[in-house]
């Protein structure tokens, strides 16, 4: 596929680095000449510097014998108008654009994006995808990372081994014997800052982060079996009250989970915002930082801290702070994935990266033919990946042992009709089932080749 990325920052970047392995053509646009330099220099793209809405820039880019432009710059009025230009003046068949205000996003404006109007076929929202993730760090306290899958019947979490875990230095095919009821399989493991694949025989460690796929039944259970507490979370500190905090607050207020939450908020305006947006919860105007203010928030009784200023190091700062005012749990939002490695020292129980939201995002309407789903773990390392099984894959109508799976591949669960099963080497992928993969990011092309989508797209 020949692919104009708009925009080489953090988003862009990743995306281009992802879609580069994968044999595709790549061009990426940024009126910063650097970033443009850092993606040519680093990855196999081609770079064009200048202004993405611009025809001249976007025709010098191969925007006429395109087949998708993704509009990821800072910029929601560029990239809108980046993709009108891709469809009135080129014809660009595919068009993807990263929009962050929530106006533009409103259901109620939704007719915007018709093709008679601003030709969008794919609005990612940076905010939204935020939210969304920080909701499911708070429903699973316990994880650093998690996202559903197989349309909610099961969920992939990461989870730090410690020293009160019962099964450390246990063989993982050891724990198939013991829990042989248990619907989990950890399909990747992080140790000493490198993430693999496991095998049978590998044991967990303290100090292991593993990622386990796992069906909602058997959530609480498999936390237990690895030394975690299924506490339920009830009340909330959320330390900023711009968008991001806003539409946690907000998606809190209409959850069943009947969560409390209180908002701290620095900017008397946005706080203000805030306040007369919410119906239940508590907007304090202060600053985050202030023992002061974080005890009149009763910190110390909190279940949970979230931290989502627009600042990684307010964030990481503040959620210390509540840690050692006496709130449990600390969730920061962390941009530049260089601080991640100071969230252990620190102390901090998770973190939230909108980058990876928001390239999870795109990738999940990029992989068309048969993926239904795709997520990006840690610095674009791996991807679980979702995809509808068929008739032509190689995979189909074999045992799992049977399949050539390269050695960064494990297969975390199966969706055969209604059901979902853990697999086993025995277990035989039919057509039309819903299978979801652990796969290195090098490996990510043979997994397209044997799910045959690689070729054809769209």
């Amino acid at each position: 596929m020949k692919i104009i990325i708009c925009g080489a920052g953090q988003v862009g970047w990743q995306i281009a680095r992802h879609l580069a392995g994968e044999r595709n053509d790549i061009t990426v646009v940024d009126s910063n000449a650097d970033l443009v330099r850092r993606a040519t220099t680093s990855l196999d793209v081609q770079g064009i510097a200048g202004f993405a809405s611009s025809p001249d820039v976007l025709d010098r880019a191969g925007a006429r014998d395109a087949d998708m432009i993704i509009a990821a710059t800072y910029s929601d009025e560029v990239n809108m108008v980046t993709c009108q230009v891709a469809h009135s003046v080129f014809s660009i068949p595919r068009k993807i654009a990263r929009l962050r205000s929530q106006s533009y996003l409103d259901a109620i404006y939704s007719d915007l994006y018709r093709r008679d109007h601003l030709p969008i076929d794919v609005v990612i929202s940076p905010e939204r995808e935020v939210a969304d993730a920080a909701l499911q760090r708070l429903y699973s306290p316990a994880a650093f990372d998690t996202e559903v899958f197989l349309g909610g019947r099961a969920q992939f979490m990461g989870i730090t081994i410690e020293e009160d875990c019962p099964v450390v230095n246990t063989p993982l095919r050891q724990l198939n014997e013991l829990f042989s009821t248990l619907r989990a399989i950890v399909v990747g493991v992080r140790r000493d800052g490198v993430l693999f694949a496991p095998e049978a025989e590998d044991q967990i460690f303290v100090g292991d982060d593993c990622y386990i796929f796992t069906v909602n039944e058997d959530i609480h259970r498999t936390l237990e079996i690895f030394g975690k507490s299924t506490r339920k979370q009830e009340r909330v500190v959320i330390i900023g009250g711009g968008n991001v905090g806003l539409a946690v607050a907000r998606a809190l207020e209409e959850s069943t989970q009947k969560i409390r939450a209180k908002i701290i908020e620095k900017n008397r305006a946005s706080a203000e915002r805030a306040a007369e947006a919410l119906e239940r919860t508590i907007v304090l105007n202060g600053d985050g930082l202030d023992v002061a203010l974080l005890s009149e928030a009763n910190i110390s009784r909190a279940d949970a801290v979230l931290c989502v200023t627009d600042d990684d190091k307010t964030n990481m700062l503040a959620a210390v702070r509540a840690k050692s005012e006496g709130c449990p749990m600390a969730i920061a939002l962390i941009n530049d994935p260089t601080l991640v490695p100071l969230m252990g020292p620190l102390g901090i129980d998770a973190y939230i990266n909108p980058r990876a939201s928001t390239v999870s995002s795109i990738l999940r309407h990029i992989r068309h033919g048969r993926v239904r789903g795709v997520y990006s773990i840690g610095d674009a390392e791996a991807e679980m990946i979702e995809a509808e099984i068929l008739s032509t894959s190689p995979m189909a109508g074999k045992k799992i042992r049977d399949i050539d799976f390269p050695e960064g591949v494990l297969v975390g669960g199966i969706l055969k009709g209604n059901k979902v099963i853990k697999p086993t080497s025995d277990t035989r992928i039919d057509e039309g089932d819903i299978v979801v993969m652990f796969c290195l990011s090098k490996d990510v092309p043979e997994v397209e080749r044997l799910l045959q989508v690689s070729i054809d797209f769209f």
